[in-house]
């Protein structure tokens, strides 16, 4: 009887850390970062799931999911543009004019790029990470 109430005990703590991960972010860890799009039936459903049998590991689930933009398709395309078009875009104090940025991007990936959106991140970079680039600041 005491080795039944282990195995019960078992699959009770493997189930809840499962529904307490993120469907989205746990298959596709690749798609996190996106602030928009379609959203993925599957992940929808996964998440849902969730939410018939526990109710709060599943919302949880959901809300990691839209936080991180797992839940998004992704949009299956994958662009570079030439670092020296988008010297315009830089202002001779190293900052960026996001006006002009946008105007570059659209131009050379015909997509419109919300760079005022909100929920963009913005990350800062150093003239060290540049230099493990191989990179050389020309700002």
């Amino acid at each position: 009887m005491r080795i039944a109430h282990r195995v019960i005990g078992t699959a009770l703590v493997a189930t809840l850390l499962t529904q307490l991960t993120a469907c989205g972010t746990l298959f596709w860890p690749d798609r996190r970062g996106q602030i928009d799009g379609k959203v993925d039936p599957v992940v929808a459903v996964l998440d849902a799931v969730g939410i018939l049998f526990y109710v709060i590991p599943g919302l949880i689930a959901f809300g990691v999911d839209f936080a991180t933009g797992a839940i998004y398709l992704p949009h299956g395309t994958q662009a570079q543009v030439d670092p020296a078009k988008l010297r315009p875009a830089v202002n001779p104090d190293g900052s960026v004019d996001k006006a002009r940025l946008q105007t570059i991007l659209e131009q050379e990936l015909g997509q419109h790029l919300p760079l005022n959106d909100p929920r963009l991140i913005e990350h800062k970079g150093s003239v060290q990470q540049l230099a493990a680039f191989g990179l050389v600041p020309a700002a």
